[in-house]
Parts: structure tokens; sequence; C-alpha cells
């Protein structure tokens, strides 16, 4: 079984030599991460009438078209952990755009969108159609075709190690 917190070797007082640097700035999290950022906050602009983040909508989506969902499966299908998307649906929990309740089993946690977050859904569906219509034509279909089989197959390559 691999461990997941292995430390690198120490390399105290070690001189790193500006060489060793070369390839950072084409670092694949770094350039990834930046990306999602700048898109990121063109959603967040253009959904802000509506109050809903991006990463919300995304949610919002999940739990319409898988509803009711349990959250271990919402967290697979994001790759993101537990914790992390219970701490993200709390909001929407609060302002009671989703349910949250136990399933059949005690430890599981179903998700559901409720009816405000059908109408929260209905009124960011137009707006979120104009950003992602900005990024498509920016980068014209075919290209955007072709970065989505790109990120598909980054994401199934971190899943193999």
């Amino acid at each position: 079984m691999k461990d997941k917190k292995q430390k690198p070797e120490t390399t105290m007082n070690r001189n790193i030599k500006m060489s060793e640097l070369a390839d950072c700035p084409n670092c694949a999290c770094f350039n990834l991460r930046k990306a999602t950022r700048a898109v990121t906050h063109l959603y967040d602009e253009i959904l802000r009438p509506t109050g809903i983040r991006a990463t919300q909508f995304s949610l919002l989506v999940a739990a319409k078209a898988l509803g009711p969902v349990i959250v271990t499966r919402l967290a697979e299908m994001g790759v993101m952990d537990r914790t992390t998307l219970t701490r993200n649906l709390k909001p929407l929990e609060k302002q009671g755009l989703i349910k949250v309740v136990s399933g059949e089993d005690q430890r599981t946690r179903l998700i559901t969108l409720t009816d405000s977050g059908q109408e929260a859904l209905a009124l960011a569906l137009p707006l979120w159609k104009k950003a992602q219509a900005l990024v498509v034509k920016g980068l014209g279909q075919k290209r955007w075709n072709s970065i989505l089989e790109n990120l598909s197959e980054m994401v199934s390559l971190t899943q193999k190690t």
C-alpha cells in the first residue's frame, strides 16, 4: 500500500541552482490552477446577479441531474474529498437550495435539490450559458472539444497513480 504522506528527501542547506527551476513555469498543476481561477472568476462575475458562485452552480446541476445523490458519489464525480464537498454544500443547504438527509444507511447522506434550488438553477442557467458561450466562442468549438478531451485524460492519468 502506498504511503500518501511520504516525506521527500531532506536537502537541508542545499542551494538550488536556477537551472534546476527551468521547467517550473511549465508546471501542470500551477498552469491548470491559474486557468481554473481565471475561468471561475469569469463565471462568478456573470453569475453574480443570482448570488450563486460557479462552484455552487455545478453542485446544483449535479444535484438536479443525479438527485437524490449520495455525498460519496458526488465527491467521486467531482474528484474531491468528502470533507471539501460537505463544506461546499453547507451554504447551499443554509440557503435552502439543497436538502441533505440521512440515507438508508445512517452513515450515508443524500442530497436533493429543493424547489428553491430549482428556481435558483433556472435563474442561473441563462447566465451560465452566456459564460459558457463566451469561453467556447473565444476558444473555438474544435479547440474546446480538444481541451475537454485532454482534461478528461488528465483526470484519468492522475487516478492511475
